[in-house]
């Protein structure tokens, strides 16, 4: 392993929009070490999650492919939906059989149940953190390499901070890839009061005030990972990122709750996107990214072309001298030119798709080709009898379970499905992302042909998707 290989650091939030961002946000939110950041590195300003909500999404980071193929497709974890498939190999896999040493901080929730599926399993070194999908900000117990340990009392974005900056001062005269993942801003809506009242004396409700509040601790933090960087003297030789994994989540569960005070984030400013944390529409997919390398990219620049979560394990692969081991086919490109200055004479398709339990294909899916992009709107799918309701109500309750005493849960639950009422789609919504990010106008009518060969691409995707996941092993 050269020396001049780059450390890696990704730093992925939670359901952090657009808006969401300080740069972004036209200074609802005050994120001074973020915007010094990017003010530094290449701004993605057409980037997109791996799926509109957290555990597919990631699971499209770490594999390079669309997370259907995978086994990843919602955020279920007692049900065993979050998990990526045996078979599948990680980018940290790729970066440990390369000479990296690798570390995971913070939220996992791509195998929450089943050592088999633990981030040491899938290529991690070490894993400091929590394996489902949330974790109480004071209240928390985290899983340190296989072994809990319950809270002290520390606020949780705090004690991700410290552990990341431990990691890399362990690890500073070695390459290592890191990913920071925080919990901010997702429920529960838990902050520091002192930092929580700076927004409400600004006049926001409750609920956007706690949440700003949660992304301004997290960029104390992210000033901590940065500070650790330059102490150990490797911040000119680190691929230092920064993304989130959805769109903002407007709404949260009546369970997640601030003391006894029910507030959601109302519909907070997210850059005049459409759509949230869930939906297809380009508020709950399109995310920020800045990226800085000093030594090895480009700064201070913005970057149109598109890029996709499944771009990442190429990309950074290439970048960091590394080689791919896995030998499923990978959904994403190479995009080092794009990131080194150069233009590339073709845009790939991209395709989203996402719903509760199975996958149903026309419901809430998508496909960009160029400046064009077909959305199927999301169903509004009801179950089928009150006992089905009874049956989602039950999994909510092992999944907060869960979230509180994650040492009493060994295995997933062997739950059937409940009976869904799936009515008739309406038809496809075509927009030009160029002239329309904001996906007021569709043209659908306009555009006949292009509309028909962008529903035909998207549902021969869905059902290569839906073959190669019905044909993953069964645990």
């Amino acid at each position: 392993m050269k020396k001049n290989n780059p450390n890696v650091i990704i730093m992925i939030a939670d359901d952090m929009g657009y808006g969401d961002f300080g740069l972004y946000s036209e200074g609802r939110v005050h994120t001074p070490v973020l915007d010094d950041l990017a003010s530094q590195s290449l701004r993605l300003t057409q980037h997109y999650a791996g799926s509109a909500v957290c555990s597919p999404s990631r699971a499209a980071l770490l594999t390079g492919r669309y997370p259907i193929r995978t086994g990843a497709i919602t955020p279920q974890e007692v049900l065993g939906y979050d998990r990526i498939g045996l078979e599948e190999t990680t980018i940290a896999d790729s970066f440990k059989s390369s000479g990296y040493k690798t570390g995971m901080v913070g939220k996992w929730h791509n195998g929450a149940l089943d050592p088999r599926f633990h981030p040491n399993a899938r290529g991690f070194d070490e894993f400091i953190g929590f394996r489902g999908g949330w974790a109480d900000y004071y209240k928390w117990i985290l899983d340190r390499n296989g072994s809990f340990e319950k809270s002290d009392g520390r606020y949780l974005t705090d004690v991700l901070a410290d552990e990341a900056v431990g990691f890399i001062s362990r690890h500073s005269n070695e390459p290592f890839f890191l990913m920071v993942t925080w919990n901010a801003p997702h429920s529960p809506l838990q902050a520091p009061e002192e930092v929580t009242q700076k927004y409400i004396d600004a006049g926001f409700d409750l609920g956007t005030a706690v949440i700003y509040a949660m992304i301004e601790v997290m960029d104390v933090g992210i000033g901590k990972v940065r500070q650790a960087l330059h102490s150990a003297g490797i911040a000119d030789d680190t691929i230092l990122m920064f993304t989130s994994d959805n769109g903002p989540a407007f709404t949260h569960r009546e369970d997640q709750v601030i003391g006894s005070a029910w507030a959601d984030g109302g519909r907070r400013f997210n850059c005049g996107f459409a759509g949230q944390k869930g939906s297809v529409y380009e508020g709950g997919i399109r995310v920020p990214m800045i990226a800085k390398w000093p030594n090895g990219l480009p700064m201070d620049i913005d970057i149109s072309e598109q890029f996709v979560f499944t771009d990442w394990l190429p990309t950074l692969l290439s970048l960091g001298g590394a080689s791919h081991i896995g030998s499923k086919p990978l959904d994403g490109y190479d995009m080092t030119s794009v990131l080194q200055g150069e233009t590339i004479n073709f845009e790939p398709r991209r395709f989203w798709q996402w719903n509760n339990y199975s996958p149903i294909g026309i419901t809430n899916a998508a496909i960009r080709d160029g400046s064009w992009k077909l959305v199927r709107p999301a169903l509004n799918i009801s179950y089928a009898t009150d006992a089905d309701q009874t049956l989602w109500e039950r999994y909510v309750e092992k999944d907060i379970e869960y979230k509180y005493h994650p040492e009493k849960f060994n295995e997933t639950f062997n739950w059937a499905e409940p009976e869904q009422i799936i009515p008739v789609p309406p038809s496809p919504e075509l927009y030009n992302i160029d002239s329309d990010p904001g996906e007021e106008v569709n043209v659908a009518n306009n555009n006949p042909e292009v509309a028909s060969r962008l529903l035909i691409d998207l549902e021969t995707w869905f059902e290569e998707m839906e073959n190669e996941r019905q044909n993953i092993p069964k645990e």
